[in-house]
């Protein structure tokens, strides 16, 4: 068959030729050393975190090494495309600190390699295909639905591989004739990879792989004569990322493992196509550990957290969570924190070397303590900014919280100078609840009095201490106030005593600054009592232990 003729037959309106796309994005311009990365994400309206978890490696390769991300939508199925998916993608990457350096945007498209739509680049496709077809590694095949539903039925039942391959790809060796004839009547076709792979396992060849995560791989080569155009026109993901990331110039390709079993049919596009492929990072998937003790993957269904809003909603710092997914990603990270308490997570070299090759586990309260740790070591201006900013997205009823930002950081502040900072910010949804005492339109009493503390008693205490109480005594003559207000009642001195001799004693002294504690806070666990009423004020202090003693 003369293959450039069945090219032109089958794409007359290409005009593009693969030599002046080669032109038209040649090698790029960068540094020895540099990676070219990219996402590229399904516009399908759900961000989940695989997509941040990937997306976290690309941008570590690429920037650490003075190279290039790109944000490529990918958006060749158009049964899964959701309204407004774009924007959700380039905004939830954004909230989390995921920058592009060229790629699709808002505004349009930033770089010298787009178009970054997928949809948009029919013409690129259809110029490669139609090489494909001259040097007669592709063909036309004209298969109905169901006839290779027919030929899979006849393969199951002689229990041989199922696809179309050797004798069962019927219009791999049509004529010219038959092509156009077929063409004629209207027949639809599809672009089948006219692969060379032998489905014998015992003849066929074997591929070896080096990926940047699981090392080398060893896997049979590809015998199928994949789809890489569709009846439509529009590429399969196979044909597509293969022609993108070439032309992009793509050094790194970092994917979840799933697509493992299709390393072999990309394998040999790239070889069939003359290009040397890129370096393949296949991730390892997201587990957890459920409530039986076993590990399973993160499911859409079931585990709110894969969802990219939970983080969003609950009100996870960006920095919280990209620090706990290097912790994931790195197995060396945790290491490198404790001997760099004040670094830059950026100064931290990130290798795929150190990525785990088996079920990558997501754990929650993990995540908190890492976000403990991480929000200690963000200013209180800050994360007044951001817990301001989280409000007005998600949560309105909580912004009378923010109307005084002096007020607010010092709140936020409280107990992080110490010797032994404190360590009790984990979120937004968290915080606010934390910090709701102080202020009266969100106070509310969760705490019962402490066993050692009858109401009589408490009503004695909070009677005694607000008569006693000058906000200017320093904490030193605060507390000495609050040990004989619960001396005079029969009330240890010191914990220590009361312990050495408990029926000598009420209780102790601590049980006495719990009564004012919830009296105060609503809480009997808090921040120092001192430092909160320094806070709150005077007048504040003195209305709540006033409103304590009128509900007792």
């Amino acid at each position: 068959m003369d293959s450039k003729k069945l090219a032109e037959l089958l794409f007359p309106n290409i005009t593009v030729t693969a030599d002046e796309l080669e032109e038209k994005y040649p090698p790029r311009n960068l540094p020895e050393g540099a990676l070219v990365t990219r996402l590229g994400p399904s516009p399908t309206g759900f961000m989940h975190l695989g997509n941040l978890y990937g997306a976290f490696v690309d941008e570590r390769l690429a920037h650490q090494s003075d190279g290039v991300f790109f944000l490529r939508i990918e958006d060749t199925d158009d049964k899964r495309y959701v309204e407004g998916a774009i924007d959700l993608i380039i905004d939830s990457l954004k909230f989390f600190d995921i920058n592009f350096d060229e790629g699709v945007g808002k505004d349009g498209d930033q770089g010298d390699y787009g178009d970054y739509t997928q949809s948009h680049r029919g013409e690129i496709y259809g110029a490669f295909a139609k090489r494909l077809v001259e040097e007669g590694k592709a063909y036309p095949c004209f298969l109905t639905e169901d006839e290779i539903a027919l030929i899979r039925e006849k393969q199951e039942a002689a229990k041989i591989n199922p696809g179309i391959y050797g004798e069962h790809a019927l219009s791999r060796d049509l004529t010219y004739e038959q092509v156009e004839a077929n063409i004629a009547r209207g027949k639809p076709y599809a672009i089948r990879l006219k692969s060379d792979g032998n489905p014998d396992p015992e003849k066929a060849k074997r591929i070896h792989v080096v990926d940047a995560i699981r090392g080398e791989l060893d896997m049979p080569e590809n015998f199928q004569d994949t789809i890489i155009l569709k009846g439509t026109g529009i590429p399969t993901y196979h044909f597509a990322h293969v022609v993108d990331d070439h032309l992009m110039r793509t050094t790194h390709v970092v994917r979840d493992e799933s697509w493992l079993p299709s390393l072999p049919i990309h394998v040999e596009l790239f070889e069939k196509l003359g290009w040397e492929p890129p370096i393949y990072c296949h991730t390892a998937q997201l587990m957890k550990i459920d409530e039986n003790g076993n590990k399973r993957k993160l499911s859409k269904r079931k585990d709110p957290e894969l969802s990219l809003e939970y983080y969003r909603k609950k009100g996870y710092h960006p920095a919280s969570v990209r620090e706990y997914l290097l912790t994931v990603l790195n197995s060396n990270f945790e290491e490198w924190r404790m001997e760099n308490q004040d670094a830059d997570i950026n100064q931290f070299h990130f290798t795929t070397e150190k990525m785990s090759s088996s079920g990558a586990l997501f754990d929650l309260d993990k995540l908190n303590d890492v976000s403990k740790d991480v929000m200690l070591r963000i200013p209180a201006s800050e994360i007044y900014d951001f817990l301001k900013d989280w409000a007005e997205e998600v949560a309105p009823e909580y912004l009378p919280m923010f109307a005084d930002r002096d007020y607010a950081e010092k709140i936020l502040d409280l107990g992080r100078q110490d010797a032994k900072p404190r360590k009790d910010l984990v979120c937004a949804e968290q915080i606010v609840d934390f910090i709701s005492y102080f202020f009266d339109d969100f106070y509310k009493s969760e705490d019962e009095l402490p066993e050692e503390v009858s109401k009589e008693d408490a009503k004695t205490i909070l009677e005694n201490y607000l008569a006693s109480y000058d906000h200017t005594d320093d904490q030193s003559a605060w507390f000495d106030k609050i040990r004989n207000i619960g001396e005079a009642l029969g009330y240890a001195p010191k914990p220590k005593d009361y312990k050495k001799d408990p029926d000598s004693y009420k209780g102790h002294v601590g049980h006495v600054s719990t009564a004012i504690r919830i009296a105060l806070m609503g809480r009997a666990q808090s921040p120092d009592v001192w430092t909160i009423q320094q806070i709150m004020g005077e007048d504040m202090t003195r209305r709540r232990i006033e409103s304590a003693l009128a509900s007792l």
